[in-house]
Protein backbone atom coordinates (compact mmCIF):
# COMPACT_ATOMS: atom_id res chain seq x y z
CA UNK A 1 0.00 0.00 0.00
CA UNK A 2 1.26 3.22 -1.10
CA UNK A 3 0.66 6.77 1.19
CA UNK A 4 1.22 9.97 0.24
CA UNK A 5 0.80 12.69 2.05
CA UNK A 6 0.86 15.36 -1.14
CA UNK A 7 -2.80 13.67 -2.19
CA UNK A 8 -4.35 15.40 0.70
CA UNK A 9 -6.33 17.85 -0.04
CA UNK A 10 -5.44 21.83 0.82
CA UNK A 11 -7.54 24.23 1.87
CA UNK A 12 -5.63 26.90 0.06
CA UNK A 13 -4.39 26.03 -3.91
CA UNK A 14 -2.15 29.55 -3.61
CA UNK A 15 -0.23 27.87 -0.91
CA UNK A 16 1.76 26.22 -3.93
CA UNK A 17 2.58 29.52 -5.40
CA UNK A 18 4.93 30.30 -2.45
CA UNK A 19 7.98 28.46 -1.29
CA UNK A 20 10.73 28.60 1.56
CA UNK A 21 12.85 26.22 3.90
CA UNK A 22 12.00 25.51 7.12
CA UNK A 23 14.93 24.69 9.81
CA UNK A 24 18.08 25.29 8.10
CA UNK A 25 18.97 25.84 11.43
CA UNK A 26 17.19 24.39 15.46
CA UNK A 27 16.65 27.89 16.58
CA UNK A 28 14.24 28.27 12.92
CA UNK A 29 11.89 26.85 14.69
CA UNK A 30 11.12 27.11 18.37
CA UNK A 31 8.66 25.52 20.34
CA UNK A 32 7.50 26.86 24.10
CA UNK A 33 5.16 24.15 25.91
CA UNK A 34 2.38 26.21 27.64
CA UNK A 35 0.70 24.85 30.71
CA UNK A 36 -2.60 24.86 31.76
CA UNK A 37 -1.77 25.09 35.42
CA UNK A 38 0.95 26.36 37.76
CA UNK A 39 3.46 24.53 39.39
CA UNK A 40 1.87 24.03 42.91
CA UNK A 41 5.49 25.06 44.40
CA UNK A 42 5.35 22.08 46.70
CA UNK A 43 5.15 18.49 46.80
CA UNK A 44 7.14 14.98 46.03
CA UNK A 45 7.87 15.70 42.54
CA UNK A 46 11.16 18.40 40.79
CA UNK A 47 9.63 20.35 38.52
CA UNK A 48 11.97 21.20 35.42
CA UNK A 49 11.79 23.60 32.72
CA UNK A 50 14.25 22.68 30.15
CA UNK A 51 15.26 24.21 27.06
CA UNK A 52 16.77 21.75 24.84
CA UNK A 53 18.45 21.77 20.83
CA UNK A 54 18.76 18.85 18.77
CA UNK A 55 17.28 16.61 21.28
CA UNK A 56 14.36 14.15 21.30
CA UNK A 57 12.24 14.45 24.54
CA UNK A 58 12.51 10.86 25.48
CA UNK A 59 16.49 11.09 25.40
CA UNK A 60 15.85 13.84 27.67
CA UNK A 61 13.99 11.86 30.01
CA UNK A 62 16.24 9.26 30.46
CA UNK A 63 19.53 12.17 31.30
CA UNK A 64 17.17 13.28 34.05
CA UNK A 65 16.84 9.50 35.51
CA UNK A 66 20.04 8.94 35.61
CA UNK A 67 21.31 12.32 36.81
CA UNK A 68 18.27 12.03 39.57
CA UNK A 69 18.80 8.53 40.23
CA UNK A 70 15.50 7.14 39.74
CA UNK A 71 13.64 4.90 37.67
CA UNK A 72 12.50 6.03 34.03
CA UNK A 73 9.06 5.62 34.99
CA UNK A 74 9.56 8.56 37.75
CA UNK A 75 9.76 11.20 34.93
CA UNK A 76 6.70 12.85 33.48
CA UNK A 77 6.54 15.29 30.51
CA UNK A 78 3.04 16.29 28.74
CA UNK A 79 4.08 15.83 25.23
CA UNK A 80 6.76 15.03 22.29
CA UNK A 81 8.86 18.11 20.90
CA UNK A 82 10.87 17.85 17.87
CA UNK A 83 14.21 17.10 17.80
CA UNK A 84 15.34 19.75 15.27
CA UNK A 85 14.07 22.42 16.98
CA UNK A 86 14.84 24.15 20.27
CA UNK A 87 12.27 23.28 22.51
CA UNK A 88 10.63 24.55 26.00
CA UNK A 89 9.05 21.62 27.93
CA UNK A 90 8.38 20.60 31.56
CA UNK A 91 9.63 17.28 32.98
CA UNK A 92 8.61 16.33 36.54
CA UNK A 93 11.28 13.82 38.40
CA UNK A 94 9.75 11.69 41.31
CA UNK A 95 11.82 12.31 44.22
CA UNK A 96 10.02 10.57 47.21
CA UNK A 97 12.07 8.89 49.45
CA UNK A 98 15.60 9.75 47.41
CA UNK A 99 17.65 12.74 48.63
CA UNK A 100 17.02 15.48 45.98
CA UNK A 101 19.99 16.14 44.04
CA UNK A 102 21.82 19.48 42.92
CA UNK A 103 20.01 20.62 40.21
CA UNK A 104 23.04 22.80 39.38
CA UNK A 105 24.99 19.94 38.26
CA UNK A 106 22.91 18.72 35.76
CA UNK A 107 24.94 18.45 32.67
CA UNK A 108 23.09 16.91 29.02
CA UNK A 109 24.24 18.19 25.23
CA UNK A 110 22.54 21.67 24.80
CA UNK A 111 20.20 21.75 27.88
CA UNK A 112 19.42 24.00 30.41
CA UNK A 113 17.30 24.25 32.95
CA UNK A 114 15.28 27.21 33.43
CA UNK A 115 13.57 27.07 36.21
CA UNK A 116 13.60 24.57 39.09
CA UNK A 117 10.26 24.22 41.29
CA UNK A 118 8.15 21.62 42.95
CA UNK A 119 4.41 19.94 42.18
CA UNK A 120 2.31 17.46 43.90
CA UNK A 121 1.88 15.23 41.14
CA UNK A 122 3.35 13.57 38.03
CA UNK A 123 2.88 15.53 34.99
CA UNK A 124 1.00 12.89 32.63
CA UNK A 125 1.05 12.97 28.83
CA UNK A 126 -1.31 15.39 27.00
CA UNK A 127 -1.75 18.18 30.23
CA UNK A 128 -1.20 20.76 27.88
CA UNK A 129 -2.56 23.49 26.99
CA UNK A 130 -0.55 23.77 23.20
CA UNK A 131 2.54 25.05 22.20
CA UNK A 132 3.81 28.67 21.03
CA UNK A 133 5.77 28.10 17.67
CA UNK A 134 8.41 31.07 16.53
CA UNK A 135 9.86 30.02 13.09
CA UNK A 136 11.91 31.47 10.64
CA UNK A 137 11.26 30.49 7.07
CA UNK A 138 14.50 31.47 4.79
CA UNK A 139 14.63 31.58 1.02
CA UNK A 140 11.42 32.51 0.40
CA UNK A 141 10.12 32.59 -3.05
CA UNK A 142 6.78 33.88 -4.82
CA UNK A 143 4.74 37.32 -5.17
CA UNK A 144 4.36 38.68 -1.90
CA UNK A 145 1.18 40.10 -1.95
CA UNK A 146 0.25 36.08 -2.06
CA UNK A 147 2.09 35.41 0.78
CA UNK A 148 0.37 38.08 3.02
CA UNK A 149 -2.91 37.07 1.26
CA UNK A 150 -1.98 33.31 2.85
CA UNK A 151 -1.04 34.57 6.51
CA UNK A 152 -4.04 36.50 6.11
CA UNK A 153 -6.47 33.71 5.01
CA UNK A 154 -4.75 31.51 7.72
CA UNK A 155 -4.90 34.09 10.33
CA UNK A 156 -8.65 34.40 9.96
CA UNK A 157 -9.75 31.08 8.17
CA UNK A 158 -7.67 28.46 9.91
CA UNK A 159 -6.21 25.68 8.73
CA UNK A 160 -7.18 21.62 8.27
CA UNK A 161 -6.27 20.12 11.08
CA UNK A 162 -4.29 17.04 9.60
CA UNK A 163 -2.36 15.04 11.45
CA UNK A 164 1.43 15.59 10.06
CA UNK A 165 3.92 13.59 8.36
CA UNK A 166 6.14 12.95 11.49
CA UNK A 167 2.78 11.00 12.99
CA UNK A 168 3.15 8.34 10.42
CA UNK A 169 7.21 7.51 11.10
CA UNK A 170 9.98 7.91 8.65
CA UNK A 171 8.59 7.15 4.76
CA UNK A 172 5.33 6.05 6.60
CA UNK A 173 6.67 2.99 8.57
CA UNK A 174 4.43 3.27 11.03
CA UNK A 175 1.69 2.85 8.48
CA UNK A 176 3.19 -0.24 6.85
CA UNK A 177 3.48 -1.98 10.04
CA UNK A 178 -0.04 -1.06 11.03
CA UNK A 179 -0.69 -2.78 7.57
CA UNK A 180 1.47 -6.03 8.49
CA UNK A 181 -0.46 -5.98 11.98
CA UNK A 182 -4.21 -5.79 10.76
CA UNK A 183 -3.27 -8.10 8.05
CA UNK A 184 -1.54 -10.79 9.53
CA UNK A 185 -2.74 -10.33 13.50
CA UNK A 186 0.86 -10.00 14.52
CA UNK A 187 1.57 -7.10 16.81
CA UNK A 188 4.38 -5.83 18.10
CA UNK A 189 5.30 -6.67 21.27
CA UNK A 190 6.39 -3.51 22.89
CA UNK A 191 3.34 -1.28 24.20
CA UNK A 192 5.09 1.64 23.23
CA UNK A 193 5.64 0.78 19.51
CA UNK A 194 1.80 -0.72 19.74
CA UNK A 195 0.36 3.04 20.67
CA UNK A 196 2.49 4.60 18.04
CA UNK A 197 1.22 1.87 15.27
CA UNK A 198 -2.10 2.65 16.55
CA UNK A 199 -2.56 6.23 17.05
CA UNK A 200 -0.79 6.53 13.33
CA UNK A 201 -3.12 3.92 11.65
CA UNK A 202 -6.29 6.04 13.16
CA UNK A 203 -4.55 9.64 12.36
CA UNK A 204 -4.56 8.37 8.81
CA UNK A 205 -8.05 7.40 8.51
CA UNK A 206 -9.02 11.02 10.36
CA UNK A 207 -7.03 12.96 7.33
CA UNK A 208 -8.33 10.86 4.43
CA UNK A 209 -11.80 11.63 5.68
CA UNK A 210 -10.63 15.59 6.00
CA UNK A 211 -9.37 15.37 2.25
CA UNK A 212 -12.82 14.68 1.36
CA UNK A 213 -14.58 17.07 3.27
CA UNK A 214 -11.93 19.72 1.62
CA UNK A 215 -12.77 18.31 -1.66
CA UNK A 216 -16.15 18.20 -1.53
CA UNK A 217 -16.04 21.64 0.50
CA UNK A 218 -17.81 21.13 3.24
CA UNK A 219 -15.36 20.80 6.06
CA UNK A 220 -16.05 24.39 7.30
CA UNK A 221 -19.68 24.61 6.33
CA UNK A 222 -21.18 21.47 7.83
CA UNK A 223 -23.23 19.02 6.84
CA UNK A 224 -26.57 17.63 8.49
CA UNK A 225 -25.71 14.96 11.14
CA UNK A 226 -22.08 16.43 11.85
CA UNK A 227 -20.96 16.36 15.18
CA UNK A 228 -19.74 19.67 16.25
CA UNK A 229 -17.54 20.28 19.66
CA UNK A 230 -17.38 23.40 21.64
CA UNK A 231 -14.38 25.42 21.12
CA UNK A 232 -11.30 25.06 23.91
CA UNK A 233 -13.67 22.20 25.27
CA UNK A 234 -14.37 18.84 24.68
CA UNK A 235 -17.85 19.19 24.67
CA UNK A 236 -19.60 17.44 21.62
CA UNK A 237 -23.33 17.52 20.11
CA UNK A 238 -24.91 16.48 16.96
CA UNK A 239 -26.31 19.14 15.18
CA UNK A 240 -29.06 17.24 12.96
CA UNK A 241 -29.22 20.00 10.38
CA UNK A 242 -27.14 23.15 9.61
CA UNK A 243 -29.18 26.21 10.19
CA UNK A 244 -28.47 30.02 10.56
CA UNK A 245 -27.53 29.69 13.78
CA UNK A 246 -25.18 26.69 13.39
CA UNK A 247 -23.78 28.30 10.50
CA UNK A 248 -23.12 31.79 12.36
CA UNK A 249 -21.58 29.54 15.66
CA UNK A 250 -18.70 27.81 12.63
CA UNK A 251 -18.12 31.10 11.37
CA UNK A 252 -17.09 32.61 14.72
CA UNK A 253 -15.18 29.52 15.69
CA UNK A 254 -17.35 29.15 18.65
CA UNK A 255 -18.26 25.35 17.66
CA UNK A 256 -15.94 23.08 14.79
CA UNK A 257 -16.97 20.14 12.96
CA UNK A 258 -15.29 16.85 13.87
CA UNK A 259 -14.02 13.83 12.12
CA UNK A 260 -13.12 10.44 13.46
CA UNK A 261 -10.77 8.90 15.38
CA UNK A 262 -11.84 5.52 14.40
CA UNK A 263 -12.91 2.78 17.40
CA UNK A 264 -15.01 0.56 18.85
CA UNK A 265 -18.33 1.81 19.18
CA UNK A 266 -21.48 3.43 17.25
CA UNK A 267 -19.98 6.75 14.87
CA UNK A 268 -21.10 10.00 16.60
CA UNK A 269 -22.67 11.67 13.74
CA UNK A 270 -25.78 10.62 11.12
CA UNK A 271 -27.21 11.31 8.13
CA UNK A 272 -25.14 12.87 5.46
CA UNK A 273 -22.39 13.20 7.62
CA UNK A 274 -22.32 9.78 8.48
CA UNK A 275 -22.53 8.59 4.38
CA UNK A 276 -19.80 10.61 3.73
CA UNK A 277 -17.30 9.48 6.40
CA UNK A 278 -18.45 5.50 5.99
CA UNK A 279 -18.03 6.08 1.84
CA UNK A 280 -14.41 7.25 2.55
CA UNK A 281 -13.41 4.43 4.40
CA UNK A 282 -15.16 1.87 2.85
CA UNK A 283 -11.92 0.57 1.48
CA UNK A 284 -10.44 0.80 4.86
CA UNK A 285 -12.28 -2.01 6.69
CA UNK A 286 -9.24 -3.99 7.53
CA UNK A 287 -7.92 -0.81 9.10
CA UNK A 288 -11.30 -0.17 11.20
CA UNK A 289 -11.39 -3.86 12.35
CA UNK A 290 -7.59 -3.82 13.38
CA UNK A 291 -8.35 -0.74 15.74
CA UNK A 292 -11.45 -2.02 17.10
CA UNK A 293 -9.90 -5.85 18.02
CA UNK A 294 -6.86 -3.33 19.85
CA UNK A 295 -9.63 -1.69 22.03
CA UNK A 296 -9.63 1.78 20.46
CA UNK A 297 -12.90 3.42 21.25
CA UNK A 298 -14.75 6.13 18.70
CA UNK A 299 -13.53 9.59 19.95
CA UNK A 300 -13.88 12.81 17.73
CA UNK A 301 -11.40 15.19 16.37
CA UNK A 302 -11.91 19.21 15.17
CA UNK A 303 -11.18 18.77 11.46
CA UNK A 304 -9.70 22.58 11.60
CA UNK A 305 -7.49 24.87 13.82
CA UNK A 306 -7.07 28.78 14.06
CA UNK A 307 -3.64 29.69 15.27
CA UNK A 308 -3.76 31.88 18.03
CA UNK A 309 -1.67 34.92 18.93
CA UNK A 310 -0.45 34.70 15.32
CA UNK A 311 2.31 37.39 13.55
CA UNK A 312 4.70 38.07 10.86
CA UNK A 313 7.25 39.80 9.71
CA UNK A 314 8.91 40.01 6.21
CA UNK A 315 12.96 40.10 6.08
CA UNK A 316 14.42 40.34 2.98
CA UNK A 317 14.93 36.78 1.79
CA UNK A 318 13.13 35.15 5.16
CA UNK A 319 9.83 35.63 6.82
CA UNK A 320 9.53 34.94 10.69
CA UNK A 321 6.48 33.66 11.96
CA UNK A 322 5.06 32.93 15.66
CA UNK A 323 1.90 30.98 16.46
CA UNK A 324 -0.21 28.81 19.29
CA UNK A 325 -1.49 26.25 18.75
CA UNK A 326 -3.56 23.59 20.68
CA UNK A 327 -2.54 20.33 22.06
CA UNK A 328 -2.56 17.63 19.30
CA UNK A 329 -2.21 20.25 16.48
CA UNK A 330 0.72 20.71 13.91
CA UNK A 331 2.68 24.00 12.98
CA UNK A 332 3.64 21.71 10.01
CA UNK A 333 -0.49 21.68 9.16
CA UNK A 334 -0.01 25.64 9.54
CA UNK A 335 2.78 25.70 7.00
CA UNK A 336 1.03 23.87 5.00
CA UNK A 337 -1.37 26.38 4.19
CA UNK A 338 1.13 29.27 3.44
CA UNK A 339 3.85 27.89 0.99
CA UNK A 340 5.62 24.37 -0.02
CA UNK A 341 7.89 24.12 2.45
CA UNK A 342 11.22 22.45 2.64
CA UNK A 343 12.58 21.19 5.49
CA UNK A 344 16.28 21.44 5.47
CA UNK A 345 16.78 19.54 8.13
CA UNK A 346 15.69 15.52 6.49
CA UNK A 347 18.19 16.19 4.31
CA UNK A 348 20.38 14.92 6.91
CA UNK A 349 18.57 13.12 9.18
CA UNK A 350 15.27 10.99 9.23
CA UNK A 351 14.68 11.20 12.87
CA UNK A 352 12.15 13.58 13.97
CA UNK A 353 8.91 13.78 16.40
CA UNK A 354 6.13 15.53 16.64
CA UNK A 355 5.05 18.85 18.29
CA UNK A 356 1.66 18.06 18.08
CA UNK A 357 1.07 17.02 22.38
Amino acid sequence: MEFDFSQLQRANPQATQCSANIRLQPDHFRVDEQLPFEPSGEGGHAMLLIEKTGSNTDWVAKQLARFAGVEDVAIGFAGLKDRHAVTSQWFTVKLEGYEEPDWSLFSADDCQIKTLTRHNKKLKRGVLSGNLFSLTLTCIEGDREIWEHNLARIQAEGVPNYFAEQRFGHHFANLDKAQQWFETGRKPKKRQQKSMILSAARSWLFNEVLSARISQQNWQTGLPGDVMQLAGTSSIFLAESIDESIAERLRSFDIDITGPLWGRGRSANQSESLALESAVLDNWQTWRQGLEQAGLKQERRPLRVLPQKMSWHFHEDSLSLSFFLPAGSYATAVMRELAEITDVSQRNSPESQGSQQ
